[in-house]
């Protein structure tokens, strides 16, 4: 189990709820270490003082805070927790609002909160009344000095705290070049919107996230292993030229790209998948026209029960007659 990395009490109205946070997720990035390549000896990070370039000890590093150019004011760890003792104790709820009103864009670091000193009873009230009314919580925290805008979300058994960010913190995407969102204005058809639905129906399927996996990591992994397997952990071998990515199809026509797309073999992952991705290059499906409907699907021929050897024996009897 993660380390509890800080305790306190969820605040709403007059209630306090005692509670204990933990990390809900864990890095598997791929880490690499910096190495002299004469020894393989680690290169360590050094803190270094950027005005003279020695290097500084821990005991001698401190917070400041710059007030005006190159002048600070030091504060310590003690001194910032005692300027807000209570914000820096409590998940203080400000509001409660319908899930779906906050966007994605603003979800930053989830965590897990657990009851802490007999709190469970008052902990699974809050829980099960959020649950019943559809709401998440929007409370301010205060957590590593700094202070946080953030989601209080039930999930299964557990209330969650997941970090917000705060909107001077979302660029707005007003400043960027987008196609109108009026679909006609955007030169989207009625024709190649409705194919386009069809298309995320046959993708659709219930979020699992263990289907999902980080393939370079695995590779990476994979690569790792074979140089240990093969001693060359010290070696960088040459490596040949990679093979060229994957290119867009080179389709100008939407709504051809849509009904190859809607072709490929349904139920199929691996089809669905890269039908999202576009048509594959090496797919060579023939062009039909634009108003020609989209072939229908023979049926799966189901196969003879086992023993009664109809299904092979009459195409053979006709080969023999021939």
């Amino acid at each position: 189990m993660a380390h509890m990395i800080w305790k306190g009490a969820i605040s709403f109205g007059l209630v306090h709820v005692p509670v204990q946070l933990y990390p809900a997720t864990q890095s598997e990035k791929v880490g690499f270490n910096l190495l002299d390549k004469r020894s393989i000896d680690p290169i360590g990070y050094r803190q270094i003082n950027k005005r003279t370039g020695k290097e500084v000890t821990r005991e001698n590093i401190v917070r400041g805070f710059e007030y005006e150019k190159e002048k600070y004011v030091v504060l310590s760890d003690d001194e910032i927790r005692s300027a807000n003792p209570e914000s820096t104790q409590t998940v203080d709820i400000l509001a409660f609002v319908d899930a779906p009103d906050i966007s994605f864009l603003y979800l930053d670091t989830p965590y897990y909160l657990a009851p802490d000193r007999k709190g469970e009873k008052v902990y699974a009230l809050l829980r099960e009344a959020m649950k019943a009314s559809g709401k998440i919580g929007v409370a301010n925290v205060v957590l590593h000095n700094k202070q946080h805008l953030a989601a209080l979300i039930p999930v299964g058994s557990v209330l969650a705290l997941n970090t917000l960010r705060w909107a001077a913190e979302v660029r707005d995407f007003e400043e960027l070049k987008l196609p109108p969102e009026d679909a006609k204005k955007a030169g989207v058809t009625a024709r190649e919107l409705d194919m386009a639905k069809k298309l995320i129906d046959d993708m659709s399927s219930m979020w699992d996230p263990s289907e999902y996996q980080d393939t370079f990591r695995d590779d990476i992994m994979a690569l790792v292993k074979r140089k240990i397997r093969a001693g060359k952990t010290e070696e960088i071998a040459d490596v040949e030229t990679p093979r060229e990515s994957r290119k867009s199809a080179d389709i100008l026509d939407l709504s051809d790209l849509l009904r190859r797309s809607l072709g490929r073999g349904k139920g199929e992952p691996g089809a669905r998948k890269r039908a999202a991705r576009g048509a594959d290059d090496t797919d060579e499906a023939e062009e039909e026209s634009d108003d020609a409907p989209t072939p229908p699907r023979k049926p799966r021929t189901k196969r003879a029960p086992a023993g009664s050897g109809r299904a092979k024996t009459a195409p053979a009897r006709k080969r023999r007659a021939a």
